[in-house]
């Protein structure tokens, strides 16, 4: 019985191409999508074209800040440069300054040192001539006492006349000393 069924229903309908779907579903499908064509065209697309066109417009704006904030940044970056070569320079100006000042500050340094040792060399000189002077005195006296006393053991009389034993001592002295003279 099913069989019987099964064949008077195929005999009944002829079997459709599965390719090919029938008019009205396309009828339909065609309404349904012109329907959603329109309140797509006349809704959604205007609403998502402004807001393209206003992230457009923000990214433009972020686009055009961070352009100027890049002038800004290579701007400061210069006058950073220029800060830093004025002062490197002023720098080695000071560092050479204080070399200069250095060098006269040595010199004059060296100036005073050699005026004061050769003060303190002419002052050791005068001394060293005044007690020379003063040694040659008091030994010259010396030598004449003994001389007049030795000369007076010698002699066998004491020389009691001051002015002639000076006068005798000397001139012996005078002659010893040109007699060295002579030998130098």
């Amino acid at each position: 019985m099913l069989n019987a069924l099964v064949t008077r229903l195929a005999a009944a309908e002829e079997t459709p191409n599965p390719l090919i779907p029938a008019w009205y579903d396309i009828v339909w499908s065609a309404l349904w999508f012109v329907i959603i064509l329109v309140v797509v065209w006349k809704v959604a697309l205007p609403r998502l074209t402004a807001m393209l066109d206003e992230r457009s417009a923000a990214i433009e704006g972020n686009i055009a800040k961070a352009d100027e904030a890049q002038k800004q940044a290579e701007a400061a970056l210069e006058e950073y440069t220029r800060q830093l070569a004025e002062a490197r320079t002023e720098a080695g100006d000071i560092r050479e300054a204080a070399r200069e000042d250095g060098k006269k500050i040595v010199a004059e340094a060296k100036e005073t040192a050699s005026s004061e040792a050769a003060r303190i060399t002419a002052a050791a000189h005068t001394q060293i001539e005044a007690e020379r002077q003063a040694a040659f005195v008091s030994l010259r006296s010396e030598v004449g006492t003994l001389a007049i006393d030795l000369a007076g053991g010698v002699v066998g009389e004491t020389l009691a006349d001051d002015a002639r034993a000076t006068a005798v001592v000397d001139r012996f002295l005078a002659d010893l000393e040109a007699s060295e003279k002579a030998a130098q």
